[in-house]
């Protein structure tokens, strides 16, 4: 898949997130690169029988305290290599994006990783996500 229709899913995925998450994703930047570097693969214990599709990096919103501010904005990227090895066709790869970005923009809201599947299921169910 050409990287830019790669990030056509993302950018497609960035729509599908209720509005009312999306008024309040502030300062931070979507990435897509190939694949975490090495270093990142080390720092989070990705062992070579697993893979990482997708990163947060910033400071959650419930964690930003009064004196936040004049920060870098928060990263979230999402591996495209990873996720086309992980899948079989353009509509796996589809779908996958979309958890992927969902499941970091849970990290982005402070979500436990717990809250992150249980919307992740609802996904997987096809219900609605304007609900949460």
């Amino acid at each position: 898949m050409t990287r830019e229709r790669f990030t056509r899913l993302v950018e497609e995925a960035l729509r599908d997130i209720p509005r009312s998450f999306r008024n309040e994703m502030k300062n931070v930047a979507v990435v897509v690169e190939d694949e975490p570097p090495p270093d990142v693969v080390e720092e989070m214990e990705i062992g070579p029988d697993d893979s990482l599709f997708g990163l947060y990096q910033g400071t959650p919103l419930p964690e930003r305290g009064w004196s936040y501010g004049n920060a870098l904005p928060d990263r979230i990227s999402i591996y495209q290599f990873p996720i086309e090895d992980a899948c079989e066709d353009d509509e796996e790869i589809r779908t996958c994006v979309a958890e992927t970005v969902i499941h970091e923009f849970g990290h982005y809201f402070g979500m436990s990783e717990e809250e992150i599947e249980e919307i992740e299921e609802k996904y997987w169910r096809g219900e609605s996500l304007e609900e949460l």
